[in-house]
């Protein structure tokens, strides 16, 4: 099992954010784990996810695959997905495999939820998102 924390923010337009934050390694053990929450998260709250991965120490091919998954399952129900705080132990397998080219990837939390998702219009920009208590 693989702890991961939820929170949701609203953005300036009224969209739905979801922040998860998984803890430990995402590997082949908790991958499906992970890829299972964001199924529900994409699904049942919002297409518009970020992903947190400053306390994720370890990321294989399986945890790969599952945020790539979640891409696509973000981008089929017209959203986005982003990832930022990426641990610095972490950072290499995504620029090994390149697949920092194929994400969109930031620095910081803020910066992941206050940057517009390609592909939507500029309208509410610059407005930062507000965290809503669960």
């Amino acid at each position: 099992m693989i702890p991961i924390d939820q929170v949701t923010h609203t953005a300036a337009d009224g969209t739905t954010i979801i922040v998860l934050t998984p803890t430990g390694r995402l590997d082949i053990r908790t991958a499906w784990q992970f890829r299972l929450e964001l199924q529900q998260c994409i699904s049942k709250v919002s297409p518009h996810i970020v992903i947190n991965l400053s306390q994720v120490s370890f990321v294989d091919s399986s945890g790969l695959t599952a945020l790539v998954a979640g891409m696509r399952d973000a981008d089929k129900n017209k959203g986005s997905f982003r990832i930022c705080e990426v641990h610095s132990e972490s950072r290499l397998v995504f620029e090994v495999t390149m697949m920092d080219s194929v994400f969109e990837i930031y620095d910081t939390e803020q910066e992941a939820l206050e940057t517009l998702p390609r592909g939507k219009s500029p309208a509410g920009a610059g407005a930062p998102a507000q965290e809503q208590p669960q």
